[in-house]
């Protein structure tokens, strides 16, 4: 058994060297993520840390309260508003700039009641930021609210 073991070992040890080697190398630079929701289409991405994303594009941040996600739970949505752009709202619809982001929800999926999110302008280090599907907890609920800079992981590409 032990002789099997250690041929096992010796066949997945390069491979092993070059996961370690690539780790060091660039992990303090990339993350990799991965979508459990359906929020966004894609399933896995790559996260370039401390690189702010432009509007449009993903941003990967850090979750902030306790509930429905841990605390610190790693979230990918579109950058859709930048310091100084306008949030409106008519009733649950959402608008950032004049552009429809979309509507709020009422209840969440367990059925408690969901608050709208802020709206005005968007204060220096912060962010609005939106998921396409109707059911992402994005900036339209109070719960994320506005993303402050330091929430901010750096910008996500879909792989696949």
């Amino acid at each position: 058994m032990s002789i099997r073991l250690f041929e096992l070992l010796g066949r997945w040890f390069p491979l092993f060297l070059w996961v370690i080697a690539a780790h060091l190398a660039f992990g303090r630079a990339y993350l990799l993520a991965w979508n459990i929701t359906e929020s966004l289409p894609g399933t896995l991405f790559v996260v370039e840390k401390e690189v702010m994303p432009a509007r449009g594009e993903l941003m990967a941040f850090r979750w902030e309260n306790t509930w429905p996600y841990p605390r610190g739970s790693l979230f990918l949505k579109r950058l859709i508003g930048l310091p100084g752009s306008l949030v409106t709202a008519t009733g649950r619809a959402f608008f950032v700039d004049g552009e429809p982001v979309g509507r709020a929800k009422e209840r969440a999926r367990t059925g408690e009641p969901l608050e709208i999110g802020p709206v005005g302008t968007i204060p220096d280090g912060r962010y609005y930021v939106a998921g396409s599907h109707p059911d992402s907890l994005d900036s339209r609920y109070r719960l994320t609210g506005w993303v402050s800079r330091p929430q901010v992981v750096g910008k996500a590409h879909r792989v696949f």
